[in-house]
């Protein structure tokens, strides 16, 4: 029952006569498109070295100022979906970005969501709608669809973030484009949303007016999430994963809608099994080694490196210390998965 025909084994002139009315017939590439059990991926378990990412992206400061650039990054492309479609996942863009002392990269914005997990360097600041977030190792930053953002360098050492952005489905969808600013600095206003957030099980409360912002946290310090990756492993030793959502902390909900973001610590010496799931993963390593392992690949993480798991696929992740905990930046599609119903785990 598995053999539906080949396009071959049709007549030449009624396959013409098929093309002449912009016409396919299905039955040849059906479980092309849809296959038995597993879905058909092009991602492939990619990893992606940041010592050997970091000189590269220095050398591209040196080459190219930012005043051309306007974004001076290096895709992270996976190799399965060719490198000239820059995805690292059927949903996933990433990049490295460098802003070097004095640099400042003007407003823009553009449909695709996007978030800055910061790599190294201190003095670095993002302004998102009038909200300016400063950068240090470990931060996310988020600049969501549709809002104004630039990006300022007032420290004497380059900084160096990871990019995670939805780009690769906005551009399928043909619905992908930016827009320039006026060539002017942003307007800060006062405050910073994650102060306002500060404490978990309470939020801002306004009584005189409404809240009117969409996205009432757009800077989420490490420092934070560190802390409660640990406070969560003290309370629960029992817990097999240590992972904190990412989350709009006004609704409960994934801080951006497409992509999921993740902090993850594994204890000294942990190895834990995740389940096959429907969406990719990518993950980044914040402090600490870690080794990766899936179907299909291998990889050691040090410090700053990334790699990509496809979907469907299960990941062993294990501490490579004995003696001091891991921590991890997870980004995935599962909010996307959730939303279109198509969200699996198996086990």
């Amino acid at each position: 029952m598995n053999d539906l025909g080949r396009i071959e084994d049709l007549p030449l002139d009624y396959r013409e006569q098929l093309g002449a009315l912009n016409l396919v017939p299905l039955w040849p590439s059906l479980r092309g498109v849809m296959p038995a059990h597993v879905p058909t991926r092009k991602t492939q378990p990619t990893h992606w070295s940041y010592q050997q990412v970091k000189p590269l992206l220095l050398r591209a400061g040196a080459l190219t100022p930012i005043e051309k650039a306007e974004r001076r990054v290096l895709v992270l492309a996976n190799p399965g979906h060719g490198l000239d479609k820059m995805q690292a996942s059927a949903a996933i863009y990433l990049g490295m970005q460098l802003l070097l002392p004095g640099e400042w990269a003007p407003s823009h914005r553009h449909t695709p969501n996007a978030v800055r997990m910061v790599v190294e360097g201190e003095g670095a600041w993002t302004t998102v709608e009038g909200h300016k977030c400063p950068m240090s190792r470990g931060d996310l930053i988020l600049t969501p669809t549709g809002l104004w953002h630039e990006h300022g360098h007032e420290g004497d050492q380059p900084v160096i973030w990871l990019d995670v952005l939805d780009l690769p489905l906005v551009y399928y969808m043909e619905a992908s484009y930016h827009v320039n600013g006026d060539g002017q600095r942003q307007a800060v206003n006062p405050g910073q949303g994650h102060r306002q957030h500060a404490r978990g099980g309470l939020r801002p409360t306004p009584v005189f007016q409404a809240a009117d912002r969409r996205y009432p946290m757009l800077r989420y310090p490490w420092a934070d999430a560190r802390a409660s990756l640990l406070s969560l492993a003290e309370d629960d030793p029992t817990l097999d994963f240590v992972q904190m959502t990412y989350i709009n902390p006004q609704t409960g909900e994934d801080a951006e809608n497409i992509l999921g973001f993740y902090a993850v610590m594994l204890r000294p010496g942990q190895t834990c099994r995740l389940p096959a799931r429907s969406p990719a993963s990518v993950f980044h390593q914040v402090e600490g080694r870690s080794q990766v392992k899936m179907d299909g690949g291998l990889f050691t993480l040090e410090s700053a490196d990334t790699c990509c798991a496809p979907g469907f696929t299960a990941v062993e992740l294990s501490n490579l210390s004995p003696s001091e905990p891991a921590f991890l930046f997870m980004a995935d599609e599962s909010p996307l998965h959730r939303k279109l119903g198509l969200f699996e785990v198996r086990r």
